[in-house]
């Protein structure tokens, strides 16, 4: 089965980017840096979402991002499926917090449960089909909305299909954008660059082609 092993953000500073992302989320093995000077302009994409077990994680790890440097964009408040927040990094990508939880059940920590990564696509389904062509197994799936992709083992990663403009909506930003994604993602079924220009590489891991 093909996964997503980790992701590469191209950010205009990699060291400003590592401590703003060491302060903010504790993040290392699954989010990388690459300097990039490539034009992009408005909604990437694409988003991160940091999934944990309680609102007073969700405050916990949204307080740090913004005393790192990060801007608002939703403040983090109860809805119909539990408690989230939505803030931009300085490099620009956008980030959400949140639980499907409803009440606390213990101290605060900024330990993350899983990281899932949306891209935003303008067809769903025919993405969808084209990852299951590149051999990612599909673990959820809601016709032509939403998509989950499995991940390997215990990988905190994941990988999520989103209507682009369903996407924009839900962070709280125009869905209008144009140039480069800023982003990479690494992984056993690459190289190649998907319906909607975002580009994998192979990982290190994958096996060599005989």
């Amino acid at each position: 089965m093909a996964t997503i092993e980790s992701v590469t953000l191209e950010v205009a500073d990699p060291t400003a980017a590592h401590h703003f992302y060491t302060a903010a989320f504790g993040l290392d093995a699954q989010i990388r840096l690459r300097a990039s000077q490539a034009p992009t302009t408005g909604f990437r994409g694409f988003t991160l979402a940091l999934t944990v077990s309680q609102p007073a994680n969700v405050d916990s790890l949204v307080n740090a991002a913004l005393d790192a440097g990060a801007t608002s964009l939703k403040p983090s408040a109860k809805s119909l499926w539990g408690y989230g927040g939505v803030v931009q990094a300085p490099d620009g990508t956008i980030w959400k917090v949140a639980t499907s939880a409803k009440k606390d059940t213990g101290p605060a920590t900024r330990e993350i449960d899983e990281i899932v990564l949306l891209l935003g696509v303008e067809d769903v389904k025919a993405s969808k089909q084209f990852y299951v062509g590149q051999g990612l197994a599909v673990a959820k799936s809601f016709g032509g909305k939403y998509v989950e992709f499995a991940a390997e083992g215990s990988s905190p990663l994941k990988l999520a299909l989103y209507k682009r403009r369903a996407l924009a909506k839900d962070v709280g930003v125009p869905a209008d954008g144009s140039g480069s994604h800023r982003i990479v993602l690494v992984g056993t079924a690459g190289p190649f660059t998907d319906p909607d220009g975002f580009a994998w590489e192979a990982t290190s891991l994958a096996p060599a082609s005989s």
